[in-house]
């Protein structure tokens, strides 16, 4: 026989006849009152057994309310914690408000009263666990998608790329021309189809937070510089120069330097594949305020206006693409990620015909470093 939920509701207060007119009101058969006469026992209560709910006075002896609900904001950050107040006073609400509490209650107040902000506040703690719980059965999904991706797709194409590969190069001087562009033909689809099956995996599979644990004080001319150097190929065949206007004693950013390059790489690449031949890219860098922008422009095909919206979703694209344009959308997906973990931002401004702007926007450090090079503008 399935036993009931009982909802445990801790009371933190100095003033026993408020502890026992909380214990009175509130408990019963589907609800638990537990209480403290100060912060340092409801603290040490809490770290027994955190309860569904916490009341918390903040006028008390020794700690106070607003203390106890920074420890409590500290070690448990979705508890839901109601404060009592017995001045009323909207400063005191507000700053407790402001530190993470769900709400106050005002001194004196009735039973109907105590009872309805409890409904609410008992109601807010089960949509904070049903949505825990959603974003763990969404982590087991990406895991058992990306284990399915790589054993189920990644290794039987991985295979019958190394095959064609091997049986390509032994026939080769027995097909004829016709077959042999079959082959090359069969050789880039296959590629195609690993690159979509990497980029589900970078998407699915990689937890980007865990990129903060390389975080480390870092030099944006120097990823800007590797970025254009991997994308120059592709606008060399395009005949687009890339141009970098880099401004002096650019403060570093504190990040992890592999995936802000990735992030730049993705902007370059894009910004090569939608331009006209014979056109222009544009890296600027530069300290604005408290941050460190960069932004990628081109004089390409531009987008439309109801597509930006999407573009960094997964597998956002937008509608209309020039001809031999390929791509699978993760790639703005994954950058946004990348930049959001980094506590920066990106944007876009486009018009159809004109071009687009990308702009990345991180915190700097505040120490600025220098900028080495005659030349803070140059043109690759």
């Amino acid at each position: 026989m399935r036993v009931p939920h009982r909802d445990n509701i801790l009371v933190i207060d100095d003033e026993e006849v408020v502890l026992d007119s909380c214990t009175q009101v509130l408990a019963g058969p589907e609800c638990r009152v537990l209480t403290a006469n100060n912060g340092a026992e409801g603290l040490r209560m809490i770290e027994q057994s955190p309860p569904d709910l916490v009341f918390l006075d903040l006028k008390m002896p020794g700690l106070s309310g607003l203390e106890v609900l920074a420890r409590i904001r500290a070690r448990h950050p979705l508890l839901v914690v109601i404060v009592i107040t017995g001045y009323a006073t909207v400063s005191s609400a507000v700053e407790a408000m402001k530190q993470g509490a769900f709400d106050f209650l005002p001194k004196p107040f009735t039973p109907e009263e105590l009872r309805l902000i409890t409904q609410r506040g008992l109601a807010h703690h089960r949509l904070q666990q049903q949505a825990a719980a959603l974003r763990r059965e969404k982590e087991m999904l990406r895991e058992n998608f990306a284990a399915i991706v790589s054993h189920e797709l990644k290794a039987p194409l991985g295979a019958i790329q190394q095959n064609l590969y091997a049986l390509t190069a032994d026939l080769e001087d027995k097909l004829s021309d016709s077959q042999k562009e079959i082959c090359q033909r069969l050789k880039t689809r296959l590629d195609d189809l690993l690159q979509l099956v990497h980029s589900w995996l970078r998407v699915f599979a990689v937890d980007i937070n865990k990129l903060k644990d390389s975080f480390q004080p870092v030099r944006l001319p120097d990823l800007i510089g590797k970025a254009v150097e991997s994308v120059q190929p592709h606008a060399t065949r395009k005949a687009i120069t890339i141009q970098t206007v880099l401004a002096d004693n650019l403060p570093r950013v504190q990040g992890e330097p592999g995936s802000l390059t990735e992030v730049l790489v993705n902007l370059l690449n894009n910004a090569v594949k939608y331009s006209f031949p014979d056109s222009k890219i544009t890296v600027r860098a530069e300290a604005q305020g408290t941050d460190v922008v960069v932004a990628v422009a081109d004089t390409g095909v531009g987008i439309a206006k109801e597509d930006l919206p999407y573009l960094f979703q997964d597998f956002g694209r937008g509608r209309s693409q020039p001809a031999g344009v390929a791509g699978c959308g993760l790639g703005l997906a994954i950058s946004r990620r990348i930049v959001e973990v980094h506590g920066g931002s990106i944007a876009v401004e486009s018009e159809p015909g004109k071009g687009s702007t990308f702009t990345v926007r991180l915190p700097a450090v505040s120490a600025p470093a220098a900028n080495p090079g005659p030349n803070p503008e140059r043109k690759v």
